[in-house]
C-alpha cells in the first residue's frame, strides 16, 4: 500500500477507524480481533479509537483495550494508534464534551494505560467544549507533551482559526486535524489545503458518509461505481481514492467491524485516480 506521513510516522495511506468495533451494534470480539488483523495483513498500519468508544454508561476505554488486545494477540509493531480525549458518553447515549485541562490530562494518562504504552505517540483533542476557552484545553497537550505523556498531537472537530491557535501554542508538536469528510460533507474542504500549508496531515473520519445510503435511498453515486469498475475496485474504494487524490497529506480512516470491509477499504491505497477519472467524479463531492 502506498504510505503517507504524520508528522514523523509513516503510515498507510488507508488507516483503520476502530470505533465501530466498541459502540452500539459492536461485533464479537473474536470478529473485532480478526477484523484488526485483517486491517494489519492489508498492509494498515493506523488505527484510530478514543476513550469515548464504548457502549452508553461503560467505563471508558472499550476499544482503545480492544486494540490493544488485537495488536498484542497479532504481536505486530511499527503500528501508530491514534487515540482521542475530550468526549464522554454517559448512561444517556449522549456524545457529551469536557475540554478541562484537568480531564484532559487524567483522561490520556488513562489512556496510556489502557493501551499498556509509556506514552501515546498521537493523541487528538476529540472536541472542543465551548465551556473551556480553547487555548486552555491546547495548553493541556502542551503539558502532556512536556511530561511525556504524549508524543504528538492531533485535533478533531475544528476549524481552521482553531487549527491556528492550537499551531501557535503547540509548534511542530502538532501533526494532524481529523475532521468529518466524505461526498455526503464536503463542506471542510478549505482545510485540507490549510493543513497541508502548515505541514498538518488531514484525517477524514466517516470518509465513505451517505454512499451506502445513497445506493439504497436511490441516490446518485454511480460515478464512483463507475470509476471503480474502470480500476476493478468497489464504489467505496474509489471513493477512498478521490479523498486520496484532494492531497498528499491526506489519510482517510474508514471505520470497520468486519474483515471484508476493511480489507475492501485497503485496496484503495493502490488506485492512482487518471485525470479523466477525477472529471467522472466531479461534482459529487458537492451532493
Amino acid at each position: 500500500m502506498k504510505t503517507r506521513r504524520i508528522g514523523p510516522f509513516t503510515v498507510s495511506a488507508i488507516g483503520l477507524g476502530a470505533m465501530p468495533m466498541s459502540i452500539e451494534g459492536r461485533p464479537s470480539r473474536d470478529q473485532a480481533i480478526a477484523t484488526v488483523r485483517a486491517a494489519l495483513e492489508a498492509g494498515v498500519n493506523l488505527i484510530d479509537t478514543a476513550d469515548a468508544y464504548h457502549q452508553p454508561g461503560e467505563p471508558p476505554g472499550h476499544n482503545e483495550l480492544l486494540v490493544a488486545e488485537a495488536l498484542a494477540l497479532a504481536g505486530t509493531k511499527g503500528v501508530l494508534v491514534a487515540t482521542k480525549g475530550g468526549h464522554y458518553r454517559p448512561d444517556s447515549g449522549q456524545w457529551l464534551v469536557d475540554g478541562r485541562p484537568e480531564h484532559l490530562a487524567q483522561a490520556a494518562r488513562d489512556s496510556a494505560k489502557r493501551l499498556g504504552v509509556e506514552a501515546i505517540d498521537l493523541y487528538q483533542f476529540h472536541r472542543p467544549d465551548p465551556r473551556v476557552t480553547f487555548a486552555d484545553s491546547v495548553g493541556a497537550f502542551q503539558r502532556l507533551l512536556e511530561d511525556g505523556v504524549i508524543r504528538y498531537a492531533g485535533l478533531s472537530n475544528v476549524d481552521n482559526d482553531q487549527i491556528a491557535v492550537a499551531k501557535g501554542i503547540l509548534g511542530d508538536k502538532l501533526v494532524s486535524v481529523q475532521n468529518q469528510y466524505s461526498p455526503s460533507a464536503a463542506r471542510d474542504a478549505a482545510a485540507i489545503p490549510y493543513c497541508g500549508e502548515l505541514g498538518l496531515a488531514y484525517i477524514p473520519y466517516r470518509p465513505l458518509g451517505g454512499l451506502s445510503a445513497a445506493y439504497r435511498d436511490g441516490g446518485d453515486y454511480s460515478r464512483f461505481a463507475q470509476v471503480g469498475a474502470r480500476h476493478g475496485v468497489s464504489p467505496q474504494a474509489a471513493c477512498l481514492a478521490w479523498l486520496l487524490a484532494h492531497g498528499p497529506n491526506v489519510v482517510p480512516i474508514p471505520g470497520s467491524s468486519r474483515p471484508a470491509t476493511i480489507i475492501d477499504s485497503a485496496t484503495a491505497g493502490d488506485v492512482a485516480l487518471t485525470a479523466e477519472d477525477l472529471d467522472i467524479l466531479a461534482g459529487d463531492g458537492d451532493e
